[in-house]
């Protein structure tokens, strides 16, 4: 037995056994990373240079965008470098550092979410007040409280999960460091159950984000099936779907990954699915944004 004392290292689920397959999962991620970076960075470059995206949702759009990339930048390096040089092991503070930055991301993002969908909600319900509900400040407030937001709900995870002793080995099996992961590893009952009762926490919180998430839409889509013309329907239909589409991506992946039935569980599976919702939304959230913000697409080409 082994304790969290004297652990230097995790050993992480390796991508592939074959060497083939192992280097073909390195190119992947490595498409996947530098077409996020690329993507990202060009939302970040039009919405600072171009002043028709100096608003509310392209100040948003801006933070999103930075989490998008932490995102990728605190996953898929590892994995790279593992599938590369054929190895698996991360050190302990690595695999602390990786549960931190993505938990803090992640939270920030769902976050941001949240707060796009009340300045849709704002804009196409209350477009008389979008102002002042909105002016600047109130902007860069909401966008502070989404990353203390993310920072705090990492920070508590982090410091209370790696606390825990550690008694049943050092394999992890997630190709990155993920919570649950780790608490199999523990042997504190006590601090395992002080762990899931964070984790509740921070469940009834995203649950509360998802409910105002749905309870604004329905109040949107009342509010444009009222608007007389279909042009106008089209418009504001257009300004909500890539919120709505990045929402449903992220919400989808998540739960169907930690809520699915065990009997449905398999290694191949569920290593797919923590692909799907840590890697891929990231890297589609810009490409989907950037199709339907006729602003944003006019940044890019004067670009």
């Amino acid at each position: 037995m082994s304790n969290s004392s004297s652990l230097t290292q995790f050993l992480l689920l390796a991508l592939a056994d074959r060497r083939e397959l192992q280097l073909l999962h390195f190119w992947l991620f490595l498409a996947i990373s530098l077409a996020a970076l690329l993507a990202n960075g060009l939302i970040l470059s039009a919405v600072a240079w171009d002043h028709h995206l100096h608003t509310p949702m392209g100040f948003f759009l801006l933070h999103l965008s930075l989490t998008d990339l932490g995102c990728i930048c605190t996953t898929v390096p590892k994995a790279m470098h593992n599938s590369l040089w054929d190895t698996t092991t991360i050190s302990y503070q690595g695999c602390a550092a990786q549960l931190f930055f993505f938990y803090f991301f992640l939270s920030a993002e769902f976050s941001l979410l949240t707060i796009m969908c009340y300045d849709r909600y704002v804009a196409i319900c209350k477009p008389l007040h979008y102002g002042t509900l909105l002016g600047s400040r109130a902007c860069a407030h909401m966008a502070a409280a989404a990353w203390a937001t993310g920072f705090l709900n990492a920070l508590l995870h982090t410091a209370n999960t790696f606390s825990l002793p550690l008694c049943q080995g050092n394999a992890l099996g997630q190709f990155f460091c993920e919570i649950p992961h780790i608490l199999k590893l523990s042997c504190s009952h006590s601090g395992y159950l002080r762990e899931i009762g964070l984790i509740g926490v921070s469940a009834c919180l995203g649950f509360g984000c998802f409910i105002f998430i749905v309870f604004s839409y329905v109040q949107i889509f009342r509010a444009v099936l009222r608007i007389p013309s279909q042009q106008g329907r089209h418009k504001a239909f257009s300004t909500c779907l890539p919120h709505l589409v990045v929402v449903s991506i992220v919400i989808s992946t998540g739960m169907f990954s930690h809520l699915k039935p065990p009997s449905i569980s398999s290694p191949t599976l569920d290593l797919a699915l923590s692909v799907l919702y840590s890697v891929v939304p990231p890297a589609l959230n810009p490409l989907i944004y950037s199709l339907r913000n006729q602003d944003l697409k006019d940044a890019l080409r004067k670009m």
